[in-house]
């Protein structure tokens, strides 16, 4: 995990994750069957990884500019409760959720793709992109990803979630001694 040195102190303050779905959860690309029904391919590490951030007690956050059952499905599946489809503007989304959750901006790591999650990266706490987003989106990010959006970009930004949170030993110790 090397991120910019500066950066594991941000992470510390983080209490929300939150993140678009195509290009972050998937690797961008639309998936549609000859009857029009929308197919997504998610990584098992990133799902893996949101669990392990909400079991450790971060909030963990969907927001996205489309609309798709398959999202609402997969966050069900992972248990994320705050998921916001067809979003025009994110940051407006985000801050309300801020407000419900009771953080601050600066408390978020915000992991976007492109140009609809430009304001949403440079405002939080923790701008983060990857390595497949446009080059001027890399230049607004505090973190860009090693891994590739949809190839575990997201596990990458949640194991150091929880290694700058001081969390890691402790996954490390349930997984090796079975008390999940």
């Amino acid at each position: 995990m090397s991120q910019p040195a500066n950066l594991v102190d941000h992470l510390r303050r983080v209490r929300l994750f939150a993140m678009d779905v195509d290009g972050v959860l998937t690797d961008g690309r639309l998936y549609f069957q000859a009857d029009g029904v929308e197919i997504k391919a998610f990584h098992t590490q990133d799902g893996q990884g949101l669990k392990l951030l909400k079991r450790a007690g971060l909030h963990v956050a969907i927001i996205t500019g489309r609309d798709s059952p398959m999202v609402s499905q997969r966050a069900a599946a992972l248990g994320i409760p705050h998921v916001y489809q067809g979003c025009e503007d994110k940051l407006v989304t985000l801050r309300k959720l801020c407000q419900r959750l009771n953080l601050e901006l600066d408390q978020v790591a915000y992991c976007g793709d492109d140009l609809p999650d430009l304001a949403t990266i440079k405002r939080s706490g923790v701008g983060i992109t990857v390595p497949n987003a446009p080059d001027y989106l890399h230049t607004h990010a505090d973190w860009i990803t090693e891994r590739l959006g949809g190839h575990g970009a997201v596990r990458e930004v949640c194991d150091a979630l929880l290694d700058a949170q001081g969390h890691w030993g402790t996954v490390i110790d349930t997984y090796l001694h079975g008390r999940r």
